[in-house]
């Protein structure tokens, strides 16, 4: 219960999204992810909350589990999942818990093993949990890229056309 009570402070008052995520980082990251869409056909996108909403904290399952939900809840909100080729991924970041997670469409999903996904995370994990939150942005769109090109390369010539939004979503 008093784990349940602090997670609901932590998350109401998380004042860091404003504080971490400057206009400049969220341009950074963009330029990133555009430069990293110009090797492929995928679709990355970023989204980075501040906090869970209430009836997310108000559940009993763990954090790791609650912030799995939350992505796969941003995944379709956000549209990722409707890419032409079914590749796109969400690389979601919370920062009240310092949690990363990456969600993957089902076209990149038959490709990609979903322990493949989960080392990724786990590398990823340490830049976050040292505060780090541009490093392991950015690493985790170098992953994410690597992944997107060896598995949905972009061939010569082949015009791509930008289907979801570049810009990191911050929540």
């Amino acid at each position: 219960m008093w784990n349940r009570i602090a997670r609901v402070v932590r998350h109401r008052w998380m004042d860091e999204a404003h504080r971490v995520v400057a206009p400049a980082m969220l341009e950074r990251l963009r330029q990133k992810v555009a430069a990293s869409e110009r090797l492929h056909t995928g679709e990355i996108r970023i989204c980075i909350e501040a906090g869970l909403p209430n009836n997310y904290l108000l559940r009993p399952d763990s954090l790791q589990a609650l912030t799995r939900q939350r992505a796969l809840n941003q995944f379709g909100k956000l549209g990722v999942w409707d890419t032409e080729h079914n590749n796109g991924v969400l690389i979601y970041l919370l920062l009240a818990d310092r949690r990363i997670e990456l969600v993957a469409d089902r076209g990149l999903s038959q490709r990609v093993g979903p322990q493949a996904w989960k080392d990724m995370v786990q590398r990823l994990s340490l830049s976050l949990r040292e505060g780090k939150f541009e490093d392991g942005l950015s690493l985790a769109i170098a992953n994410v890229s690597a992944v997107l090109v060896e598995h949905f390369p972009l061939a010569p010539g082949q015009v791509r056309r930008n289907e979801l939004p570049d810009q990191p979503i911050l929540s």
